[in-house]
């Protein structure tokens, strides 16, 4: 093995991904030439990874559109993975509870380096569809979920926001970090965050951070919905059954005290 062979192995690997997670983020079916043109890389290169992804059984191709789309192995894959993740298993009949409770659709989402990862999300049937599914990233400053986490995770989060040119996703999204500080710091006085529709119009949420045993941000319990519904300030209950379901889900992690 030469001493090059580990960095072409790691970007093959980063070109695989990449080209997975273009195809998870549309339903639809893609062309190569799609591909090739969001990923900015050769139609040749790309099609021999679809060949190779179709090979191992992550891809399958339509023989009469000859679009490409990803197959349920990868959800089989992260099925196995949820089920064995404490976090996940301990959230679950939490998140159904406070569906049940507030008549809105619950999320469940950790801290990544660029945003907010869903993980998990509990629907609940309405007119108004949160199109969130799990695996979305979301951004640090105008989701409920990264307020969170800037008010009460790592430091260095700030870092990320403020080295970024952040978008402006609707007319109610805020691209001032000052403004943005400001929010964060109320956010920490109260112990929860919403997000009114600053992600995607006509909706808000409300978020409150879960701690882990070592009492550090493990992740956060969100509810969306109608901004009818859920307004910019949430009513009382509805902030008290996400941070009551926010504790309980803490102190099943094995988080001592709940901090707020």
């Amino acid at each position: 093995m030469t001493a090059g062979t580990p960095k072409i192995t790691n970007q093959s690997t980063q070109v695989a991904f990449r080209i997975i997670e273009s195809m998870a983020a549309s339903s639809e079916p893609h062309r190569v030439t799609e591909l090739s043109q969001s990923l900015g890389l050769p139609k040749a290169r790309v099609f021999r990874y679809l060949r190779t992804l179709m090979s191992m059984g992550y891809v399958q191709q339509d023989a009469e559109t000859e679009r490409y789309r990803l197959t349920l192995k990868l959800f089989h894959l992260g099925q196995a993975i949820a089920d064995g993740t404490k976090l996940l298993t301990e959230a679950r009949p939490v998140m159904l509870r406070l569906r049940d409770q507030t008549s809105h659709t619950v999320t469940l989402s950790q801290i990544e380096t660029e945003g907010m990862r869903v993980l998990d999300i509990v629907r609940y049937e309405s007119p108004v569809e949160i199109i969130t599914r799990p695996g979305t990233l979301l951004d640090f400053h105008c989701s409920a979920q990264g307020k969170v986490a800037l008010a009460f995770g790592p430091d260095e989060l700030w870092q990320t926001v403020r080295q970024r040119r952040l978008k402006s996703w609707t007319s109610q999204t805020s691209i001032d970090p000052d403004r943005l500080a400001r929010e964060i710091e109320q956010v920490r006085q109260r112990g929860w965050a919403t997000a009114p529709e600053e992600v995607l119009p006509g909706v808000n949420a409300l978020s409150a951070p879960v701690y882990g045993m070592n009492a550090g941000l493990e992740a956060t319990i969100t509810i969306a919905g109608p901004i009818q519904a859920i307004p910019p300030q949430p009513a009382p209950r509805q902030i008290d059954a996400v941070r009551t379901a926010a504790r309980t889900l803490s102190l099943n992690l094995g988080c001592m005290e709940y901090p707020h």
